[in-house]
C-alpha cells in the first residue's frame, strides 16, 4: 500500500524556540524524499510531526487525502524505522519481523507467512531462526526494514537508517533500500544529514536549514542548479567569490571575469575547476594534492589574491607538481544573491 502526504504550513515550537517555520510540502504516492540537513534544522522535527509523535502547534498534516494532524501514532497508516533497530534481542528473526503482525492480532500462520516471505525479500530467509546478535550491521538493519514493512504501511519513515554503518556497507545498503522500495512502492521519508547519501536514494531531496526548506528538487537540481547560497554549500563542495559588475564582465578578488554583469556570490564546484575550460580564474600555485582515487583533490592559491584557496577535483594522470604555477579555468559558473545565504 502508499499513500501521499501533505505537510500543510506545519510551524512547530518548543517553548520559546521555532523549529519549525510556515513548511509546505507535496509528497507523492511511492516517492522516495529524502529530508537533508544539519543538526538542529528541523528535519527530525517533522519526520515525528509527520509520524504523530509530535503535534504541530500549527498547520495540518495529511496522509492519502485524510486529516492525521491530532491521530495517534498507532492509528496512523505510518510505520517509523529508527536508527538503533531496537530488534527484540530474545526473539528469533522471523519473530522480530512478525512482531508489528501480532500486536494487530493477525494470526500465527498468516504471520509466519508475512515475516518469512518480508526476511526472502531482504534476502534473510535462510536465518529465519536465528538471533539478532548472530547478525551483522547490516543483516540487522535489513531486519528492521522487513519489520516495518511487514504491517504493510502506507508510509514508511526513515530516521538516518544507515547512520550506524561503515562506510563500504552504508554505501551497499543505499542501494539495496532503494531497490526495495522501488519493489514494494511505498512512500518513503528518509532523515539524513549525509549528502552523498541523500543522492544515492532520493527521488526528491528536501534541503532544510534553521526549520525552513531552502530548495526542494531532484538530486540534479539541488546539485546543479542551487537556487541559495546554503544549499549549494550544503550540497557537496562549492567554491564561492563575491562578484559585482565591471563592465561588460564580472569584478571579483581574482581580478576581472568574462562572465555576464551580476552581482552576488559566483559559485564553482570543485570538479568544474581545472587546466582548461570555458573562462580563465587567473594564474595560482597548488599548495596542497591528495589522491582520491577517481580524482585529485587540489588546493590552489591565486597569485591576486594569495589569502584565498580554490579546490579543483584534477583528473587522475593530471595534476602539476606541488608549488607550480598554472593557469586555472572554470566552467559552468552559478552566480547566486549574497542575500539568499
Amino acid at each position: 500500500m502508499t499513500a501521499d502526504v501533505r505537510i500543510w504550513s506545519v510551524e512547530h515550537r518548543f517553548g520559546d524556540f521555532t523549529a519549525l517555520h510556515t513548511v509546505d510540502l507535496q509528497i507523492a504516492a511511492g516517492e522516495f524524499i529524502v529530508l537533508l540537513g544539519p543538526s538542529g534544522c528541523g528535519k527530525t522535527t517533522l519526520l515525528s510531526i509527520v509520524g504523530g509523535f509530535l503535534s504541530p502547534s500549527e498547520g495540518r498534516v495529511l496522509i492519502g487525502g485524510e486529516d492525521m494532524t491530532l491521530v495517534a501514532p498507532k492509528d496512523r497508516p505510518t510505520t517509523t524505522m529508527f536508527q538503533d533497530y531496537a530488534l527484540f534481542p530474545h526473539m528469533s528473526l522471523e519473530a522480530n519481523v512478525g512482531f508489528g503482525l501480532r500486536m494487530r492480532g493477525v494470526g500465527r500462520r498468516e504471520r509466519r507467512e508475512k515475516a518469512l516471505e518480508m526476511l526472502d525479500m531482504v534476502g534473510l530467509a535462510d536465518k529465519a531462526a536465528r538471533r539478532p546478535h548472530e547478525l551483522s550491521g547490516g543483516q540487522r538493519q535489513r531486519v528492521a526494514l522487513a519489520r516495518a514493512l511487514a504491517v504493510s504501511p502506507d508510509v514508511l519513515l526513515l530516521d538516518e537508517p544507515l547512520g550506524a554503518l561503515d562506510l563500504k556497507l552504508r554505501r551497499q545498503m543505499q542501494l539495496e533500500l532503494k531497490e526495495i522500495q522501488r519493489r514494494v512502492g511505498t512512500t518513503f521519508i528518509h532523515v539524513t544529514h549525509d549528502q552523498e547519501e541523500a543522492m544515492a536514494v532520493a527521488d526528491r531531496i528536501v534541503v532544510m536549514n534553521h526549520g525552513r526548506i531552502e530548495q526542494c528538487g531532484t538530486p540534479e537540481e539541488v546539485y546543479l542548479s542551487p537556487r541559495t547560497l546554503f544549499a549549494a554549500g550544503f550540497m557537496g563542495e562549492m567554491n564561492r567569490l563575491p562578484v559585482t559588475p565591471e563592465g561588460s564582465g564580472l569584478a571579483s578578488p581574482l581580478g576581472p571575469l568574462a562572465l555576464a554583469p551580476q552581482t552576488g556570490a559566483l559559485c564553482l564546484r570543485p570538479e568544474d575547476i581545472g587546466l582548461e575550460g570555458d573562462f580563465s580564474l587567473g594564474r595560482a600555485r597548488l599548495s596542497e594534492a591528495a589522491f582520491f582515487g577517481s580524482h585529485h583533490r587540489c588546493h590552489f592559491t591565486p597569485l591576486a589574491a594569495p589569502e584565498l584557496r580554490l579546490i579543483a577535483h584534477l583528473p587522475q594522470g593530471a595534476h602539476p607538481e606541488i608549488g607550480a604555477e598554472v593557469e586555472l579555468f572554470a566552467r559552468n559558473p552559478i552566480i547566486l544573491p549574497e542575500a539568499a545565504a
